[in-house]
């Protein structure tokens, strides 16, 4: 049995949703202030880096799990970015429960 499809499966599952409870608090609370946006930055070009050399390499799982990750965290940082007005516009339409 070849194990790098499992450790890969399981590390593109780890990554994808450890972004997924802070984009969700920021959701349902629209609080921001505790998030860093130098480290978010950085965070995101780095996804977008990973994402355009899967993209050259021709690799769907790099695709696959910096794309989501790109996305995740690139709603987190906009979400920082964005004035408070537009932060609950965005966070209403999400989850209108709120």
């Amino acid at each position: 049995m070849d194990a790098a499809p499992i450790i890969g499966g399981l590390a593109t599952l780890a990554s994808t949703t450890s972004f997924l409870p802070q984009a969700w608090k920021v959701i349902r609370t629209r609080d921001t202030a505790a998030i860093s946006k130098r480290m978010y930055t950085v965070t995101v070009v780095g996804f977008a880096l990973w994402l355009t050399y899967g993209l050259l390499l021709g690799q769907w799982p790099l695709i696959l799990t910096n794309g989501i990750c790109l996305a995740l965290s690139a709603f987190i940082l906009v979400m920082k970015l964005l004035p408070r007005h537009r932060k609950e516009a965005v966070a209403a339409a999400l989850d209108p429960t709120t």
